[in-house]
C-alpha cells in the first residue's frame, strides 16, 4: 500500500518535489588514514534499464555526471514552479505529505457533496405539471414587469413634468422673493418717511402747545406785578422785597434800602400815572433810583388858564427833568405861565442823628408830597371808575377790585388826608419809628390798589379778561404774601 501510494505521487503532475528514497547523492566522504574516492550514488539496475554484470568503471562516470546535472537543472525546475527550495529533507518531505494528504482529505469529501448534491438534483427533477406552473408564473412575472415597467415610465415622465414645474415655480419663487425684498425696501422707507413726518408732526404740536402755553402764561403775566411786587416783612411794608420804614435798633433798616424803596415807589406812581393818562397837580414826580425827588411847581403870577390833563402831559412823569412845563393855550390866552419847581427830597443820607427829628424836613416834605399824589391819583381813579359804570351797591370792603366788564369800582383802602394816611402822619418828625413805619405801610398798601387798578385798565383795553387784575402779594427778597 505504502508503494503504491509513494508510486501514485510520483505520477501525480501537481508533486512539486522528488522522492530520494530510491535516489540519494552523498558527497564524499573522507577518512582518517586519507582521502578516499567519490562515493558514487548507487543507481538500480532499473533506472539504468541495464544489467550490472554489463557495467564498467569507465561507463559508470559520465552517466553519474549527467544524472547529476538532470538531477539540478530538474531541481532549479522545481523550486522556480514551486514556493518550496528543492532538493528538500525527509523531515519536511513528511510534514508536506501530511499536508497535502489532509487537503486531499478536504478536497475528496468536498467531491462527494457535490456528487451527492447531483444525485438529489436528478431524483428531485420537477414533473411537467411543475414546469408548466413556473412557466406560467414566469409569463405572468414577465407581464407584470412590462406593466410595471410602463408604469416606470410614466412615472418618470410624470418625474420630468413635474421636475420641470418645480423648476417654473421655483422660477416664480424667485420672481416672487425679489419682489418682496423690493417691496420691503419701498415699505421701509415709507415707513421711515411717515416716522419723519409724524416726528415733524410731533415737535410742531409740542412747539404750538408749549407756544400756546407760553402765550397764555404771558395773557396772565401781570407786569406791573412783577415790575412792583408790594407786600409785607412783619412790620415792614416792602416794595420789591425793600423795607420801607425805621424801627428799634434791633430791627433798624439801612437808609440805602429806605431810599432805594421810596425811589420804587416813587417810580411805581409816575407809572401807573403815565398809563392812566393823570397829570400831577403841582407835582412833577422826578424817580431817579436811590436820589429820587419831587419837584414842587409854584406859579409865579396869578391867572385864569387851567391846566388839563391829557396823554400828551403825562409824559412828563417818566422824561427827562425839564426847566418848565408847557400848558396849552389859545391866541387869546394871556402869556405863557412859568413854574419854578422846588425840589423835594425822597431819600436821606442818615448823616444826621435819629433823636433829632426836626431835621429831617426835607425828607418830610417830600413824604408829604408823595402822600399828595397818592391821593391825588386816588381821587382821579374813583372819578375816573364812578364815570365809567353804573353804580353798584358794594358788597365788599372799600379798595376791592371788581371784575372784568369795565365796571370797576376802586376806592383807597385807607383815607388820606394832608399829611395823614389813616390818621397816622407820614412825617418821620412827627412822631416815633413806629408810627412812621405803619404809615409807609399804609401809602404801599394804597399804591398795591392803585396798582391794580391800572392793572385791570390794562386787561380791559386788551381783552385779556379779569386775569390782569390780579395782584399777587409774593415775590421780592423779603416778601412774605399780599398786604394786609
Amino acid at each position: 500500500m505504502a508503494a503504491s501510494t509513494k508510486a501514485g505521487l510520483k505520477d501525480n503532475p501537481a508533486m512539486s518535489f522528488v522522492m530520494l528514497t530510491d535516489s540519494q547523492v552523498v558527497p564524499p566522504q573522507a577518512t582518517a588514514n586519507g582521502p578516499k574516492k567519490p562515493h558514487s550514488k548507487s543507481i538500480t539496475s532499473k533506472e539504468k534499464g541495464i544489467s550490472p554484470s554489463s557495467s564498467s568503471p569507465d561507463t559508470d562516470t559520465p552517466n553519474l555526471s549527467h544524472q547529476i546535472s538532470s538531477t539540478t537543472h530538474l531541481f532549479e525546475i522545481l523550486s522556480a514552479q514551486s514556493d518550496i527550495d528543492h532538493p528538500i529533507c525527509t523531515e519536511c518531505t513528511d510534514l508536506l505529505l501530511t499536508n497535502l494528504q489532509s487537503r486531499l482529505s478536504a478536497a475528496q469529501k468536498e467531491r462527494d457533496t457535490y456528487i451527492s448534491f447531483l444525485r438529489s438534483l436528478n431524483t428531485t427533477a420537477p414533473s411537467p405539471q411543475t414546469l408548466q406552473k413556473a412557466e406560467k408564473s414566469l409569463k405572468e412575472s414577465r407581464a407584470a414587469e412590462s406593466k410595471a415597467f410602463a408604469e416606470l415610465l410614466a412615472l418618470e415622465k410624470q418625474k420630468r413634468e413635474l421636475d420641470e414645474e418645480i423648476a417654473s415655480l421655483e422660477a416664480e419663487s424667485l420672481a416672487l422673493d425679489k419682489e418682496e425684498q423690493e417691496f420691503w425696501r419701498d415699505r421701509n422707507a415709507f415707513s421711515l418717511t411717515l416716522a419723519e413726518f409724524q416726528n415733524e408732526r410731533d415737535a410742531l404740536q409740542a412747539a404750538y402747545e408749549h407756544d400756546a402755553a407760553q402765550l397764555e402764561r404771558l395773557q396772565r403775566t401781570n407786569v406791573y406785578n412783577d415790575c412792583f411786587c408790594i407786600s409785607h416783612d412783619g412790620q415792614f411794608g416792602t416794595i420789591n422785597g425793600l423795607r420801607l420804614g425805621r424801627l428799634p435798633p434791633q430791627q433798624s433798616v439801612e437808609w440805602a434800602e429806605i431810599n432805594a424803596a421810596l425811589g420804587t415807589t416813587a417810580f411805581l406812581l409816575a407809572t401807573v400815572a403815565e398809563k392812566l393818562g393823570f397829570v400831577f397837580q403841582g407835582y412833577r414826580i422826578r424817580p431817579m433810583g436811590s436820589t429820587s425827588h419831587i419837584e414842587k411847581l409854584a406859579e409865579s403870577t396869578t391867572t385864569t388858564t387851567t391846566t388839563t390833563n391829557t396823554p400828551a402831559a403825562s409824559t412828563a412823569t417818566i422824561a427827562p427833568p425839564q426847566t418848565s412845563p408847557t400848558y396849552p393855550s389859545s391866541p387869546s390866552s394871556p402869556p405863557q405861565i412859568t413854574a419854578k419847581p422846588t425840589p423835594l427830597d425822597l431819600f436821606s443820607s442818615g448823616d444826621l442823628p435819629l433823636g433829632a427829628r426836626f431835621l429831617h424836613r426835607r425828607l418830610d416834605a417830600g413824604m408829604v408830597a408823595l402822600l399828595d399824589c397818592i391821593r391825588q391819583l386816588g381821587d382821579f381813579v374813583e372819578n375816573t371808575s364812578s364815570a365809567s359804570s353804573t353804580p353798584q351797591p358794594r358788597t365788599a370792603a372799600p379798595g376791592a377790585v371788581g371784575g372784568a366788564s369795565g365796571s370797576v369800582g376802586v376806592r383807597l383802602p385807607y383815607r388820606i388826608s394832608r399829611d395823614k394816611v389813616h390818621d397816622v402822619s407820614i412825617r418821620l418828625g412827627a412822631g416815633t419809628d413806629e408810627t412812621w413805619t405803619r404809615a409807609c405801610k399804609y401809602a404801599l398798601t394804597c399804591c398795591k390798589f392803585l396798582l391794580a387798578f391800572a392793572s385791570n385798565v390794562g386787561a380791559a383795553a386788551a381783552g385779556g379778561g379779569t386775569d390782569g387784575g390780579r395782584v399777587g402779594g409774593g415775590g421780592g427778597g423779603g416778601g412774605k404774601g399780599g398786604m394786609r
